[in-house]
């Protein structure tokens, strides 16, 4: 009887050994501190400005969204014409990162002192835009020289497809023909595809990436001997306060995974 008695003790041990273990929660901290909290990202709660051409929106909150995500900060972007941002930035001095549609737009920046060094990230390429169905049968930068075509076209002093524009046509030497079919000139390139995308104009000239995912307008890639293809450079802002965190998304753009989202916007990186 005492050995039974033993016997038994001893089970009724085991039973409440593995009890205990089965009532323990089977859901363990992930990514966690040792209550169970999910840990903080590195920079939460951090906010970056920064400054973007417009033309680059969709691409650039696609990057701003993934960054946040990894790291914690929130981007808050300024979109508009670049040369409306050179002009914001002259005044206010507030930013902490510039993204410029053009090369021509960083080396102003660079002569105002703006910043002193930047990355060129991918190639921003010229191409025509037409309506949805091209009504105008536009299939060239000659087409669009033809008496009677309505143009829609960036301005040539506040935005960079409205700079590239003028020495594109320049180079084809097609500039008066253009300049007498122009209806219009814009001061963003989003302003220009909503333009055509309503109608409003046969044909004008935009960037190839504008066309990824647009219902209501179509792309005419412009052969590369008669286009003038354009970079999109990145840099620190001078007076920023937060110049690590700034670099860091200055990196983050330039890196594969950032590379990875332009790429899927259409844009072929460098």
């Amino acid at each position: 009887m005492k050995k039974a008695a033993l016997i038994l003790a001893l089970l009724m041990t085991f039973v409440l050994i593995f009890t205990g273990c089965g009532n323990k929660s089977d859901a363990e901290p992930t990514d966690a501190n040792s209550n169970g909290t999910e840990q903080a990202l590195e920079y939460e709660g951090e906010i970056l400005m920064v400054h973007s051409g417009a033309g680059l929106s969709k691409a650039m909150d696609d990057i701003g969204q993934a960054f946040e995500k990894k790291y914690g900060a929130t981007i808050n972007f300024n979109y508009a014409g670049c040369a409306q941002l050179l002009s914001q930035m002259e005044i206010n001095k507030i930013g902490d990162v510039f993204v410029g549609g053009s090369l021509n737009d960083m080396n102003i920046a660079t002569e105002k002192g703006f910043t002193d060094q930047y990355v060129e990230v991918a190639y921003h390429i010229p191409a025509i835009a037409v309506p949805k169905g091209n009504p105008a049968g536009i299939t060239s930068l000659e087409d669009m020289a033809k008496p009677d075509v309505k143009l829609i076209l960036g301005d040539e002093k506040t935005n960079a497809i409205g700079k590239k524009g003028a020495k594109i046509f320049e180079k084809n030497n097609i500039t008066e023909a253009i300049n007498a079919n122009v209806i219009a000139r814009d001061a963003t390139v989003n302003e220009i595809i909503t333009q055509i995308a309503m109608k409003q104009g046969d044909a004008g000239l935009v960037w190839e990436d504008n066309g990824v995912n647009a219902k209501d307008i179509e792309i005419i890639p412009i052969p590369e001997e008669q286009n003038v293809i354009d970079k999109v450079p990145v840099c620190v802002l001078s007076f920023t306060e937060k110049q690590e965190l700034a670099q860091i998304f200055v990196d983050f753009i330039c890196s594969e995974e950032g590379k990875a989202i332009l790429v899927e916007h259409g844009f072929e990186t460098i």
